[in-house]
C-alpha cells in the first residue's frame, strides 16, 4: 500500500506530501487518524509559519482546515502516524514511551514535518488520554514563535485550535492541539530504542535515515578514520552545546531536558515546564515537578552533556569503538563555553574577544545572581545605556552599588576604544526587550479560556521581533508582579 492516500472527505492544505520519516517502516510507527474533537475554534494562528510551509493566502479561512488541524477530518494526501521510541526521565531509564499524543500528518515537499500535539491516544499513550489542554497549548505555540524570534533553533508552531471538550488533569480542563513544525521530531530516545531493545538493523536504518537527510557531510568526513556515526555524533553534540549556550544566555529553562525530549537537529523541542527567567538565580528550578533539582538553570549544560552520553551509548553498536564513541562528544566541552562566551559577549555589546572577557562575564552573573537582578531588563537597560549614556535606570536594578560601580568601571575601560554607537547596536540586537514571561503567558491564557484570544494575539506579535521597541507596549516588558512568583509550572499538561 501506498504511504500516502487521498481521503474522499478531506480537507486539502493546498500542501503536497512525501514519506519522509515513513518510509522507514512499521517497526519505527504506527498509523493511525486523530480522534476528533467536537467544535473547533482558532486560537492562535502563525501567519509566519504559514509562510514558511507554503500555505496559501486566507488558509484559515475554511472550516474544513480549522476541522483538520484539531484531528477532526483527514488532511488530504498524508497518512497519519506516531513514532515509538524510548529514553531516560529524570536521570532513569523509562522504557518504551513514543508519541502518546502527538500524531504526525507526514511531511511536505518542502521539506518540513506536520504534527498533531494533543490529537488522541496512540500506542504509546501509556494509559494518558492522548490530549493536550488549553493553557499548555498556548505556552507551547507562544514559546515556539518566541524561542525563533529569538533567533533559538526551535520547533515551530503553525497554530492553536481550541475545544470545549473536557480534559482530566488536576481539574477539568479544556482540550487544545497544537500544530507543531520542524525539520524532523527525531529525538535521541528514537535511537535509544532501538539499542536498548538491540534491533541494530533498525538502529542503522535510523541513523542512515537521519544522516543523508540532515547531515549528509558525516558521509564524507576523514574525522573518525572515516566513521560516518561517529562523526554524526560529533555533529550532534556541537548542535547540542550551540543551543544550550543560547538558552543559557538569554535565561531559558527547558524544565524536562529528559534523553526523549532531545532533538537529534539540536532544535528546542517539546515545551512543558519552560520558563525565562525574573530575577536571576542560577539554581532556578521552574519545572515543581522536579523535586530534586535535577534540570535547575545552572545544570542545563551538564544534563545535555549526559544526555549526549545517553545517545552516545546508544550509537555505539554502529560506531564499534567505545574511546571513539567518547571523542566524539568531546568537541561539546569547547564548543558550549565558546559559544556561551561569545552570545555574553555580543550581549556586552564586544564584538571580539579580548582577555578579560571571561571575568566581566562571571562578574555580571555574580552581581545580578546576589541581587536577584530581573534578567532581561537589566541587559536590555544597559543597551539602552550604551545608546543613550543614562546610567540610572541600570544602576538603581542594585542594592549593592558599590559592587555594581566597580563592574561597571571595568566595563567602561573595555570599551574606551570602542565605537559606542556600534556596541549599542550589537546590544540591543543581543538582548531583547520582550520574553514569555510565565505571568504574561498566564494572563492570555486566562482570557483565552473566557475565549478572548486577544492576549494570544499580542503577544505573539510582540514576542516574533523582541528585539524592537514596539512603542505602546512597554507593559509587557516590565517587572513581573508579585503573584507571578506563585505560578506553578510542572509537567502535568
Amino acid at each position: 500500500m501506498s504511504l500516502l492516500a487521498e481521503d474522499t472527505e478531506a480537507a486539502d492544505l493546498g500542501l503536497r506530501w512525501k514519506p519522509g520519516f515513513a518510509a522507514l517502516g512499521p517497526a519505527f510507527l504506527t498509523e493511525l487518524r486523530p480522534t476528533p474533537l467536537p467544535d473547533p475554534y482558532w486560537v492562535g494562528r502563525s501567519e509566519a509559519v504559514a509562510r514558511q510551509l507554503g500555505l496559501p493566502a486566507g488558509w484559515h479561512e475554511s472550516g474544513a482546515t480549522l476541522a483538520a488541524l484539531t484531528g477532526s477530518l483527514p488532511v488530504a494526501g498524508t497518512r497519519p502516524f506516531a513514532t515509538v521510541y524510548s529514553g531516560h526521565q529524570f536521570g532513569v531509564w523509562a522504557g518504551q514511551l513514543g508519541d502518546g499524543r502527538a500524531i504526525m500528518l507526514g511531511e511536505t515537499e518542502g521539506g518540513l514535518e506536520v504534527q498533531l500535539k494533543g490529537a488522541g491516544r496512540t500506542p504509546y499513550s501509556r494509559g494518558g488520554d492522548g490530549r493536550a489542554v488549553l493553557r499548555s497549548s498556548i505556552r507551547e505555540f507562544l514559546c515556539s514563535e518566541a524561542m525563533h524570534g529569538l533567533g533559538i533553533p526551535t520547533t515551530r508552531a503553525l497554530c492553536v485550535t481550541g475545544s470545549d471538550a473536557p480534559v482530566y488533569r488536576e481539574e477539568i480542563e479544556s482540550a487544545a492541539v497544537v500544530t507543531r513544525v520542524a525539520p524532523s521530531f527525531v529525538r535521541f530516545g528514537h535511537f535509544e530504542h532501538f539499542a536498548a531493545n538491540q534491533r541494530n538493523d533498525e538502529l542503522r536504518a535510523l541513523a542512515d535515515y537521519v544522516i543523508d537527510r540532515y547531515y549528509p557531510a558525516c558521509r564524507n568526513t576523514e574525522r573518525f578514520g572515516g566513521n560516518a556515526y561517529a562523526a554524526f555524533l560529533e555533529a550532534v553534540s556541537e548542535r547540542t552545546a550551540a543551543l544550550l549556550a543560547q538558552w543559557q544566555a538569554v535565561g531559558f529553562c527547558h524544565g524536562v531536558m529528559n534523553t526523549d525530549n532531545m532533538s537529534i537537529l539540536g532544535l528546542t523541542i517539546d515545551y512543558g515546564p519552560f520558563q525565562f527567567l525574573d530575577g536571576f538565580d542560577p539554581r532556578h528550578i521552574c519545572n515543581h515537578s522536579d523535586t530534586s533539582g535535577r534540570y535547575a538553570f545552572n545544570q542545563q549544560p551538564n544534563v545535555a552533556y549526559w544526555n549526549l552520553f545517553c545517545l552516545a551509548q546508544a550509537l555505539l553498536p554502529l560506531i564499534g569503538d567505545q574511546e571513539v564513541a567518547v571523542t566524539a562528544l568531546e568537541s561539546y566541552k569547547t564548543v558550549f563555553p565558546n559559544e556561551f562566551e561569545g552570545r555574553m559577549r555580543a550581549k556586552l555589546g564586544l564584538p571580539e574577544a579580548a582577555e578579560g572577557d571571561r571575568a566581566l562575564i562571571e562578574g555580571v552573573l555574580k552581581l545580578l545572581a546576589a541581587g536577584k537582578v530581573d534578567y532581561t531588563i537589566f541587559w536590555r537597560r544597559l543597551s539602552n545605556y550604551m545608546a543613550d549614556g543614562n546610567l540610572e535606570p541600570v544602576r538603581d536594578l542594585f542594592l549593592d552599588r558599590p559592587g555594581f560601580d566597580a563592574w561597571l568601571l571595568s566595563f567602561s575601560q573595555r570599551h574606551a576604544a570602542a565605537d559606542r554607537a556600534r556596541a549599542a547596536e550589537l546590544m540591543r540586537r543581543s538582548n531583547p526587550k520582550f520574553v514569555l514571561r510565565n505571568h504574561l503567558g498566564q494572563q492570555a491564557i486566562e482570557a483565552s479560556q473566557q475565549k478572548d484570544h486577544s492576549g494570544v494575539a499580542v503577544l505573539l506579535a510582540l514576542l516574533q521581533t523582541p528585539f524592537e521597541e514596539h512603542p505602546g507596549a512597554d507593559a509587557y516588558a516590565g517587572f513581573p508582579p508579585d503573584w507571578a512568583s506563585t505560578i506553578e509550572i510542572s509537567c502535568s499538561s
